[in-house]
């Protein structure tokens, strides 16, 4: 392994596009839409509009960040390069710890999915190991290096897109008069529409769109980056935006707006009335393939962070290390999958989704913000639609549920200090 090897610009469009789809379908589209209705109620297309427009305009400010600063780290590098050293500090915090739960959450969503947990304590303990097993097996795939990445998520994506766009048509073709019995999801009491509940419900929904972010972590790997990122960013997110509303609409026909925000698992709920209990399957394998496709580009692009933080002293050193032979960041890999491994023998990963979204709205702010003084805008768009977009993910952040926010402020409290102390250490 070599220290002081580089990352290597093998990514054209497509396999950014790629990327950046098979990061964001999987949390969303499994288990989002129905916490997200649960808060919604009714007006879960509303919060799918407010999520969608503040990670289009999150968007924006990525793809002109990244063309202009094509390096590994994302609104880390960013945030340092155009409001200084502790904003970027804040945004690649944010990224990491949060980023890092969600790997843990993803890994334990397809565990469940394989190993149904009833409340023994037996089972429960073999979907964690089943989890760890999946981090690492992934891990071990992306340190093939960035071209196995990708040809890893089309194999994951292609059948996962296929049972996706089955569901919508079905649902839309047959709606709720598709003649299957109810599907077992219990009874939702009806929620009463609320400004908070749909901003609540849009930072759940959020979770899901993130996924265009690790274009950006991975911008040292793109070809011709000032053309390729900003499309690769938009067309990633168009796609996704545009299978969300279809698959919510279609899930809200099958289920009804009660029974989707009381399903845990929406799409298998809808499988099940759209097709027979027989074909449970089918969900089960979308399930767990969308969540390991997040899976493999959530941990390359936390690493590719934690290589930008190591480089600048922000976090030890050691994470910049970099393969001579695969131009993979091998250490911050490593890392990335110990510390998620130490997450699923220790806590209920489900319960963080929450301060993960909390995390990454705090990123996409800083983001937001260092495009707004920015000089250069290779992405054509008035600067105002960058300052309404920071406006937007600080609402959202602080509008979660109260104990995600709390979580959250503690972890970057801890962080913040631990910089503070390992600056002062180094001046003296």
């Amino acid at each position: 392994m070599g220290d002081h090897a580089g990352l290597q610009r093998r990514l054209g469009l497509p396999g950014s596009v790629v990327i950046g789809i098979g990061s964001m379908v999987g949390a969303g589209v499994f288990s989002a839409l129905g916490l997200a209705a649960a808060r919604a109620g009714g007006l879960l297309m509303a919060a799918l509009l407010v999520a969608g427009v503040t990670a289009w305009l999150n968007a924006i400010s990525t793809a002109q960040l990244a063309a202009v600063h094509p390096t590994s780290g994302g609104a880390y590098t960013f945030g340092r390069r155009q409001l200084g050293e502790w904003a970027g500090f804040l945004a690649g915090w944010g990224f990491v710890t949060g980023k890092s739960a969600s790997i843990a959450a993803m890994a334990y969503t397809a565990a469940l999915y394989i190993v149904p947990v009833a409340g023994s304590s037996g089972t429960e303990w073999t979907a964690r190991w089943v989890a760890i097993a999946a981090v690492v097996l992934l891990t071990g795939v992306n340190l093939l290096g960035i071209t196995r990445t990708v040809q890893a998520t089309v194999v994951i994506l292609v059948p996962v897109v296929l049972v996706l766009a089955l569901v919508i048509v079905a649902g839309l073709a047959s709606g709720p008069d598709a003649g299957s019995p109810a599907p077992p999801v219990g009874s939702a009491a009806p929620v009463e529409p609320s400004v908070l509940g749909v901003l609540q419900a849009s930072g759940l929904l959020f979770f899901a769109f993130a996924g265009y972010a690790r274009i950006a972590t991975m911008g040292e790997e793109v070809r011709d980056p000032r053309r390729t990122i900003p499309r690769a960013v938009l067309g990633a997110l168009a796609f996704t935006l545009v299978l969300y509303v279809l698959l919510a609409w279609s899930l809200t026909r099958v289920l009804g707006p009660g029974g989707l925000a009381a399903s845990e698992a929406p799409v298998r709920d809808a499988v099940g009335v759209l097709f027979g209990p027989d074909w449970l399957w089918l969900a089960v394998a979308g399930a767990v393939l969308a969540s390991l496709g997040s899976l493999l580009n959530l941990v390359a692009g936390v690493s590719r962070t934690g290589l930008a933080m190591a480089r600048e002293g922000d976090l030890p050193r050691p994470l910049a290390r970099v393969s001579a032979r695969t131009s993979v960041p091998w250490v911050a890999q490593l890392a990335a999958a110990a510390v998620v491994i130490v997450l699923l023998l220790t806590a209920d990963v489900l319960t963080v989704v929450g301060f993960s979204s909390f995390g990454v709205l705090v990123y996409y702010a800083v983001s937001n913000l260092a495009a707004f003084t920015l000089t250069e805008r290779v992405v054509r768009s008035p600067r105002w639609l960058n300052l309404t977009g920071a406006v937007l993910c600080l609402v959202l952040a602080f509008t979660l549920p109260a104990m995600s926010v709390v979580i959250m402020l503690a972890v970057f409290a801890v962080g913040l200090l631990g910089r503070l102390v390992v600056r002062r250490e180094r001046s003296w």
